[in-house]
């Protein structure tokens, strides 16, 4: 494994949500981050079928576009009921004609499958949300660390916090969705902590603990 030297990195992402959830994991560590939408970096092909493999794509995409390291997320929603889907394609349900996205949509798209299905009972909603982060260098060197959560597909969707299908995402053991907790509660995970509740904090955590602690 390589550790990273610098404290210096960009965050390969244009999305709002993740942007914003990954500055708030790395700031606390000492990060100066750009992120790749900001830097007007154009937005690679996602062509993988595994979220490891679009992962690499975004990171070296920002990481050779920049000359720095870059890390990126690729995630989704992994739900048992519907054969794995929508998984990679996660965000590709919430596409609209018009090239922009709308999750309201998506999770209407996911329950409507989900009644298909004939998954009405939260035991047949079994779910998780994956994330895989992808540190990659310059020259070419990546890095990969994934995180999972488990949990079941609730309907009518619950809160208006996070982003994406996390109003309809309720984790194991817990009463409300990603949508109803504070970013502190969702994601808020730091060095020292023993557990990190979202798929992308628990990702997190082993890309601390692999690049960064000695």
């Amino acid at each position: 494994m390589r550790k990273l030297e610098t404290k210096t990195i960009v965050v390969a992402s244009h999305n709002a949500g993740k942007i914003r959830e990954i500055q708030d994991l790395i700031g606390p560590l000492g990060f100066t981050a750009k992120s790749a939408a900001e830097l007007n970096f154009v937005e690679p092909d996602e062509t993988g079928t595994t979220f490891e493999e679009n992962a690499k794509i975004k990171a070296l995409a920002s990481a050779e576009a920049s000359g720095l390291p870059a890390l990126s997320d690729d995630s989704g929603l992994v739900i048992d009921a519907l054969g794995g889907d929508p998984g990679v394609y996660t965000a590709n349900w919430a596409e609209k004609a018009d090239g922009t996205r709308d999750f309201v949509m998506a999770m209407e798209k996911v329950e409507a499958a989900l009644e298909k299905a004939g998954a009405s009972k939260l035991e047949q909603r079994t779910a998780r949300f994956v994330s895989v982060l992808c540190l990659a260098w310059p020259d070419g060197h990546t890095e990969l660390f994934r995180g999972e959560v488990e949990g079941a597909v609730v309907w009518p969707p619950r809160g208006s916090q996070g982003f994406g299908y996390d109003p309809v995402f309720q984790p194991e053991g817990y009463e409300t969705t990603f949508g109803e907790m504070s970013a502190e509660e969702k994601h808020g995970w730091k060095p020292g902590d023993a557990e990190a509740l979202s798929h992308r904090a628990r990702a997190f955590k082993i890309f601390v603990e692999t690049c960064l602690e000695a």
